[in-house]
């Protein structure tokens, strides 16, 4: 079939031999059946059948193949590339499939399958089989320029449209061998050594000697491979004035003595490479049987890669030389609402996974005076009574004490003026009594913080009065019991209210602080188009910095507390489920590590709304769990957090890794923060989607089990399963417990080998985890 394409040219061959030649464009082979050598910038490509190999713009190559091979090439112009891609001079793709790192065999996958619809479409012909292939090959590009792009070497990035730097070259090439020089190449083409120096700078990006330089080791580097020359005899033979010479270049560019290189490089069996008799040997192959190989491509190939909608990133840790640093854990509250919920079973299972996988110190409670937690009164003649108000209570606090977990109480203001004689009085009994059933080392273990919200009508003088008297009642009983107060706190002012600045203006005995944050305070969800949601981007992080400056500004350097928190959420039930959120939370609960003393958590949406006025959706504090026990974004996140352990080795904005006694952990993070409503479109979430490739250097050698888990929207989010199970004749206890069971992150295993640099790649989703657990095998 004749060729008619002007950008691109497809053949299905039987190769031979394949002639050294200069590549004009991009270049991709593909092994259909057999097998092909193919060799290129001083290395050798052995490509068997499935194999994938790209050939860069400029690179000289050659290929010897077996016989009866069906090998696949496709050529894509400069001019082609050069129109569609701006970076073009200046990139290179480093793609060959039997080097692929970790989770790239999806990727390749994909290339595969792409080629062999190519290939199929382009013999097939019809009336759209133009459209096809443009379809194809577009695709195929993006993934190359997404996945494989890398800065391009010198060669690739020469202007090959301007015919005399390309004679310029090819004399060069021809010549490398004699002791030519700047001068007589400006002789030889009519130029002033001046002129041509800057002339060959600007168009090949580097100089006249260097370049010739690079020409000369990339020849001797053969000769080091795939010959038993000397090195005094290749040094001379490829144009270097002397050994010495040769020796200081070749460290220069590959690290290490030429001796070395080819006691650690050379090959044995490929010295036949330097006895080719190269020509040309290509006969197009069009059989049904070819295609049907093709066809089968189509069905083997693996499918989970279906983006490519993303830029790839590279991100290269050195841990040779480093300073280790702790992980800082603060302590974990989780609000409960009246501390009677814990006298229902499902609570209670609920705090001890939490528990086990998070970790929780305290229980956070309100309304503990005058809530439904103590049993009321009743008249009787007895003359010792029968009955405890403390019953319910004494149920909750064995829980609580049998697992190590202390109470955080929140008592506001409003609940003491009621009546603050007989408030004051009910409280101090309920601490005699536990003093006398559980001892003065569990009660003195507990928080108490006096609460009034920021907009308030109640006099200073009324409120610092109040809050003494609290504190002296509690002190008197318990003098080690931490007293402290909230602290309302904006943003963007950078302080408190002026009903609230007795707590930082008056000598008071206070012991720790408690704060809010949540960036709903700093966005308006009606302007879709806002960007203002780029505000929310290390809001938590801030804010948390300016209250620790204001305090400090004021001589106050108690602890403090972030009581109620969130990230970037809707404004609705709809918005705030469909915007997945995992890597936000874990992001901010690093960040908040060695700024805050502890940090709170609401145990489930039906008693986070109930704690409220009415049903609706409260969007100030985070949940572990939605309603059924279904694990919410922020259980799994600080699952991750709870999971690192050791010491921190290398950080940075979305990533940590740690070193422990079992090896290594890594965890790689997406963090967006987009408008919510966006995110229940499908098509711009993809936007948000990143790669990264992830080069290790300094891991100790040997061999590990790598253990892999994946955090995002389609593994561990309630919502995807809620969604795709959707009836409209509603759910039973049989689906939603399998939605529960069901939605967590997934887990992979690798087995490898570490010696020298390790690399992988992640393909993250909108604030997806990746956690790598790299641990140390013994055999």
């Amino acid at each position: 079939m004749e060729n008619q394409l002007t950008d691109f040219i497809i053949n299905l061959q039987q190769i031979e031999f394949l002639a050294p030649k200069m590549n004009q464009g991009i270049g991709v082979i593909f092994v259909i059946h057999g097998e092909l050598t193919v060799e290129t910038n001083s290395r050798f490509y052995q490509l068997q059948e499935k194999d994938v190999l790209v050939i860069n713009r400029n690179q000289i190559y050659q290929a010897k193949g077996s016989q009866q091979n069906h090998v696949l090439l496709l050529q894509i112009s400069d001019q082609y590339m050069q129109q569609h891609y701006e970076a073009y001079p200046n990139s290179r793709f480093e793609c060959f499939s039997g080097d692929v790192d970790m989770e790239k065999d999806a990727v390749i996958n994909r290339i595969r399958k792409l080629l062999a619809e190519l290939m199929i479409a382009y013999f097939r012909g019809g009336e759209s089989y133009r459209i096809e292939l443009q379809s194809f090959i577009s695709e195929i590009l993006l993934i190359l320029i997404r996945r494989f792009k890398q800065k391009g070497r010198i060669q690739e990035r020469i202007d090959t449209g301007d015919q005399r730097i390309r004679h310029i070259i090819h004399y060069m090439e021809e010549n490398y061998q004699q002791k030519i020089t700047l001068d007589d190449v400006a002789d030889k083409f009519y130029l002033s050594s001046s002129y041509l120096s800057r002339y060959f700078k600007q168009k090949v990006g580097t100089g006249f000697n260097r370049y010739m330089m690079n020409i000369r080791l990339e020849h001797s580097v053969k000769e080091l491979l795939y010959t038993t020359d000397s090195i005094s005899h290749i040094a001379m033979n490829n144009g270097f004035p002397n050994v010495k010479s040769f020796v200081h270049y070749f460290k220069e560019v590959y690290k290490q003595t030429p001796k070395l290189y080819r006691e650690e490089n050379q090959e044995t069996g490929m010295d036949t490479m330097k006895t080719y008799d190269l020509k040309d040997a290509v006969d197009i192959i069009q059989s049904s049987s070819i295609i049907g190989e093709l066809g089968m491509l189509l069905t083997d190939s693996d499918m989970t890669f279906t983006s490519i909608e993303t830029e790839a990133e590279e991100l290269k840790l050195d841990i040779r030389e480093v300073s280790p640093t702790k992980i800082n854990r603060p302590i974990h509250n989780l609000a409960i609402g009246e501390l009677s919920e814990l006298l229902k079973e499902g609570v209670r299972l609920q705090i001890l996974m939490a528990k086990k996988e998070i970790g929780l110190e305290n229980i956070s409670v309100r309304k503990l005076i005058g809530g439904s937690t103590f049993i009321p009164p009743v008249e009787t003649d007895e003359i010792i009574a029968t009955t405890s108000p403390y019953y319910n209570a004494d149920f909750v606090l064995n829980f609580l004490r049998k697992h190590d977990l202390g109470l955080f109480i929140r008592i506001d203001y409003a609940e003491i003026s009621s009546d603050e004689e007989s408030y004051v009085r009910e409280l101090q009994d309920f601490i005699k009594h536990c003093l006398n059933v559980y001892g003065t080392s569990y009660i003195e273990k507990w928080y108490f913080m006096f609460y009034e919200p920021s907009v308030t009508a109640v006099r200073v003088s009324e409120l610092e009065r109040v809050y003494l008297n609290l504190y002296r009642s509690l002190k008197t009983l318990v003098p080690k019991v931490r007293v402290g107060a909230f602290l309302p706190f904006s943003y963007k002012e950078e302080k408190t209210n002026k009903s609230h600045t007795w707590l930082i203006e008056k000598k008071l005995p206070i012991d720790f602080y408690g704060y809010e944050a949540n960036q709903n305070e700093i966005i308006d969800f009606e302007e879709l188009g806002d960007d203002r949601f780029s505000l929310a981007e290390g809001y938590i992080k801030e804010k948390t910095a300016k209250v620790k400056t204001y305090l400090k500004k004021h001589g106050r350097n108690q602890p403090i507390s972030l009581i109620s928190w969130n990230t970037l959420s809707g404004n609705t039930r709809f918005t705030n489920g469909t915007f997945f959120r995992g890597a936000l939370v874990l992001k901010n609960a690093l960040d908040l590590a060695n700024e805050v003393d502890s940090i709170g958590f609401w145990i489930n949406t039906e008693q986070h709304e109930k704690s409220g006025r009415d049903r609706k959706i409260r969007m100030e504090g985070l949940e572990l769990f939605h309603f059924f026990s279904g694990k919410r974004p922020a259980y799994f996140a600080m699952q991750f957090f709870e999971r690192l352990n050791g010491d921190i080795i290398a950080r940075g904005s979305e990533y940590v890794m740690t070193k422990n006694d079992r090896g290594y952990q890594l965890v790689l993070m997406n963090i967006n923060n987009v408008n919510p409503h966006f995110t229940i479109e499908e098509t711009f979430l993809k936007k948000l989607n990143k790669e990264i490739r992830v080069t290790i250097s300094g891991i100790e050698p040997g061999d590990y089990q790598i253990r892999k888990r994946v955090f995002d929207k389609d593994h561990g989010a309630l919502y995807t399963k809620w969604w795709d199970l959707n009836s409209k004749y509603g759910m039973d206890e049989e689906v939603i417990n399998y939605i529960n069971e069901t939605s967590k992150p997934s887990l992979e295993l690798f087995d490898q080998t570490i010696d020298g640099d390790w690399s992988m790649y992640a393909y993250m989703s909108l604030n997806a985890i990746h956690f790598f657990d790299i641990r140390r095998a013994f055999h």
